[in-house]
């Protein structure tokens, strides 16, 4: 009989039976027993209070019990965490159990108990597995040193985990060496700054002979880890390149991805006269064309990190345009995506091809693919001069067939060939007017409008075809209506005499009936221009406009970079680097620093990724009572009434009306009883009501994000004025920025999204247990080396030490010890800041004299000047 039977039985006093037969003489139904627990626990039954019995259990020589018994321990010792403790003597006795697999067993075991009581005691054993003679038994030890980081991270230091790890690399077993890798690996992604993996040309040696023989997974923390490193020389790279080719031909789809992603780095390095480039190219295309014929999962995979290599090296695949063909039976997202590589490759050579198979697809059913094919053939014209004639002989067969949304496409995409080809294709404007009437769609509409505005001398009837559209100007959307008023306007300054009445109609529309901004302001430059000086306005409306590229969806050439950096991950897949997605939570400051438009504010356009105003619910830790809304959260009254008594300094303009189509934000913020929170005086000074407020912080030094969304609670009508307090937390995606307290912030609302940046004072960061233990300053300040010191002087500041040590304290700057040298007063001081970075502070005072000297020592020494300057305002204002 199966093990199933064991997840069928539920009956009264199960535990006491299980109890029992737990405590049982006879091995086997101690084996049922446990079981029996590991079922119930396993479908969500609380078989807690069996603990001591089930750890009772471990001392046993058959590996299938102890296995069950782990699994159990790993359960419950987070709930258990005094009971556990019982369990740390059968730990340490089974690392040292003759048989390999029982020592791995536990020392994996141990770390996936996450319990600080017992983590010390865990420290020997591993010490001894990660030198022991079993290689099984090391590569589990590996993996554990990486999960006890992550439970405390100082402690791993201490005992010199690190060291051993970096030792693992050189180990004669692959496998040890791959899951060294992973370990230091992931530990340097927690911690950046750190410099764990300090590969040189000897450890590479080491990792590449280890590629060859370790398991699937082992290469590719191996290939990941060769993908950071930098060869000193194109031949090093070279070198590199050869010993990493052969894993091309591997049949895990993720090693191959790895393996490119490495080749695309290290060919930047490679002179291309050279024949091993011109080899290597030719190598890359065949492993990228069999992922193809994968699943259509893995399919989508594939084609968007070809996506990213088509455009940094077009080269590659240049011959293999037939492999994108769509079929039949791929599912919409694999044929959007082929569509897209298929433009990418399109050339002179392959376009009569692309051309005939672009045709094809304008016929299928699916109506999106239609779209992006009836585009794909606007785009080809574009790209390829030479096929711009047969393109616009294609898109006028396909207007004929007169189907709805393909004519819209269509009319869309042939504007955009008259902006890059001009003078070359109007004859088919009348074509292209007998199809007005079944224009429905926005763009479509304006397409049309725009080209019989900027051909309204060579269009008989211009005036009557834009006066139809004139009658239903207010249900119009608006970039119809800008593109109408522009159209109006060309026509007029090309025929003044026929079209007088339809220009005043159309300007009074648009300033005195609209209440659209962007629709308004245009009307009235119009207006003035034509009514001032009719010639300059010829030139401005008139003017000869550029020609428009043949790649404007090219993704920007650093992030392009980047993201082949990324190639076989997340980020490859939704081409954003990692950091710009979700906010995770990290403590340690990043020292890259990133271009902030190419990505980090990427994603702020779609509205998706706002903190939006439906009333999320405050995560419990900001523990405050709700008073009037989230406006008494942290009592937001700038200041007045902070617990703590900390500097808030007044509120300053950050974003002015005039850089954010009316909005002004002025803005400063305060820290009281442990909470951050940024004070907001938000005022429209437009003439429309504003609504749909949003707030979203870039990546920054301390991951500073908003806590909770940005309640604005009713419409935000002109000239109206609102106070709002938005809670903060440390918990967002982390950056070094320049300088350290920079924060770059985007609000959104009904009318754009509008970005600024302002300066945050660093001690709304310093937190409230910044109190030093003595003894522990003593130790920690002849500890940090000094170079790590910085002096300043504070003048013109009439406190006594008294005055200045408590009004420090009101900002969390605490004073540990205070002596008087030779008539000085010295002030020995220490603060925390959020991301557990310490600062020590010698204070020296002279009775009398307004100037103060100010010693710091810490171990980042960038914070320093930042921290004086927190002094500065704290004791002067």
């Amino acid at each position: 009989m199966t093990d199933s039977k064991y997840f069928t039985t539920t009956k009264k006093g199960e535990i006491f039976e299980l109890k029992a037969e737990l405590n049982s003489d006879k091995k086997e139904k101690k084996k049922e027993a446990v079981k029996k627990v590991i079922a119930s626990m396993t479908v969500g039954k609380d078989v807690s209070a069996l603990f001591p019995d089930v750890v009772n259990c471990m001392q046993t020589d058959n590996l299938e019990l102890k296995k069950l018994v782990y699994l159990y321990l790993m359960n419950y010792a987070k709930s258990q965490p005094d009971m556990a403790i019982m369990a740390v003597n059968t730990f340490v006795k089974d690392c040292e159990d003759p048989n390999p697999l029982i020592r791995a067993l536990a020392v994996r075991t141990m770390g996936c108990i996450r319990v600080d009581k017992i983590t010390e005691y865990l420290c020997e054993p591993l010490r001894k597995c990660l030198k022991d003679e079993d290689p099984y038994v090391r590569k589990t030890a590996a993996v554990c040193v990486a999960k006890l980081h992550d439970i405390n991270a100082q402690l791993v230091e201490d005992q010199g985990f690190l060291d051993t790890l970096k030792d693992l690399i050189s180990d004669s077993n692959p496998m040890v060496v791959a899951n060294a890798v992973a370990a230091l690996s992931e530990i340097a992604e927690s911690h950046p700054s750190s410099n764990l993996l300090d590969l040189n040309p000897q450890s590479i040696n080491k990792l590449l002979t280890a590629l060859n023989e370790c398991t699937e997974w082992g290469q590719i923390f191996i290939l990941d880890c060769l993908a950071n490193y930098t060869p000193k020389d194109d031949r090093e790279a070279q070198s590199i390149c050869e010993r990493v080719t052969p894993r091309l031909s591997h049949a895990n789809s993720a090693v191959v991805l790895s393996a490119v992603k490495v080749l695309m780095k290290f060919m930047e390095m490679l002179s291309k006269d050279l024949d091993y480039y011109g080899t290597l190219l030719k190598k890359l295309a065949p492993p990228l064309v069999t992922l193809l014929s994968a699943e259509p999962e893995l399919q989508y995979v594939a084609l968007r990190n070809i996506n990213l290599i088509v455009q940094k090296r077009p080269e590659i695949l240049k011959h293999e345009m037939k492999v994108f063909f769509v079929k039949y039976n791929d599912p919409i997202y694999v044929k959007l995506e082929k569509l897209d590589i298929m433009i990418r490759l399109a050339s002179q050579a392959n376009i009569a091809q692309v051309l005939a198979e672009l045709k094809e697809y304008a016929t299928e059913v699916d109506v999106d693919f239609v779209r992006k094919a009836v585009r794909a053939i606007g785009r080809c014209a574009i790209k390829v001069e030479q096929s711009a004639e047969r393109c616009v002989s294609t898109l006028l067969d396909l207007i004929q067939t007169k189907v709805n949304y393909v004519v819209q496409e269509a009319i869309v995409v042939i504007k955009d060939i008259f902006r890059k080809y001009p003078n070359k294709y109007e004859s088919v404007i009348a074509t292209l007017c007998e199809n007005l009437d079944s224009l429905d769609e926005p763009e479509a509409r304006a397409a049309m409008i725009w080209i019989v505005g900027e051909y309204a001398e060579r269009i008989d009837n211009a005036d009557e075809l834009l006066e139809s559209f004139l009658e239903g100007f207010h249900d119009e959307s608006t970039q119809v209506q800008l593109q109408l008023l522009t159209a109006i306007v060309k026509l007029f300054l090309k025929k003044p005499t026929e079209t007088q009445e339809l220009v005043q109609q159309v300007l009074s529309l648009a300033t005195q009936d609209s209440d659209n901004p962007d629709l308004r302001d245009r009307g009235y430059i119009y207006w003035r221009l034509l009514s001032t000086d009719p010639v300059a306005a010829k030139e401005v409306v008139l003017a000869e406009k550029p020609l428009i590229s043949e790649e404007t969806d090219l993704i920007e050439p650093t992030l392009l970079d980047e993201l082949i950096c990324y190639i076989g991950t997340l980020a490859s897949v939704y081409h954003k680097p990692p950091m710009s997605g979700p906010p995770l939570a990290t403590s340690s400051v990043q020292m890259g620093t990133v271009d902030l438009l190419g990505s980090g504010l990427d994603s702020l356009i779609g509205a998706s990724n706002f903190v939006s105003p439906p009333a999320a619910a405050v995560p419990a830790n900001l523990g405050a009572p709700m008073g009037s809304g989230l406006s008494d959260l942290f009592d937001l009254t700038s200041g007045v009434g902070t617990l703590s008594g900390s500097y808030v300094a007044p509120k300053a303009v950050w974003l002015p009306a005039m850089k954010a189509k009316g909005l002004e934000i002025s803005g400063t913020f305060t820290r009281q009883v442990g909470s951050i929170s940024m004070d907001l005086q938000l005022t429209n000074k437009a003439l429309q009501v504003m609504t749909d407020f949003a707030i979203q912080f870039n990546r920054n030094s301390f991951g500073l994000a908003p806590a909770a969304p940005l309640q604005v609670h009713a419409p935000l009508s002109p000239n109206q004025t609102v106070e709002i307090s938005l809670p903060l937390n440390t918990v967002g995606s982390v950056m070094k920025m320049e300088p350290l307290n920079n924060l770059q912030v985007a609000v959104k609302n009904n009318i754009d999204v509008f970005y600024f940046s302002t300066l945050y004072p660093l001690h709304i960061l310093f937190v409230e247990d910044g109190k030093m233990d003595r003894q522990m300053f003593l130790a920690t300040w002849k500890d940090i080396p000094n170079e790590n010191e910085a002096q300043f002087q504070i003048r013109d500041c009439p406190l006594n030490a008294e005055a200045v040590s408590s009004r420090l304290q009101s900002s969390n700057i605490f004073t540990i010890a205070k002596r008087n040298v030779e008539g000085q007063d010295m002030l020995y001081q220490s603060l925390k800041l959020t991301n557990g970075i310490w600062v020590l502070a010698e204070l020296r005072i002279q009775p009398g004299n307004p100037s103060f000297m100010l010693s710091l020592k810490c171990r980042a020494p960038e914070v320093s000047q930042h921290v004086y300057q927190a002094y500065e305002t704290i004791l002067k204002n």
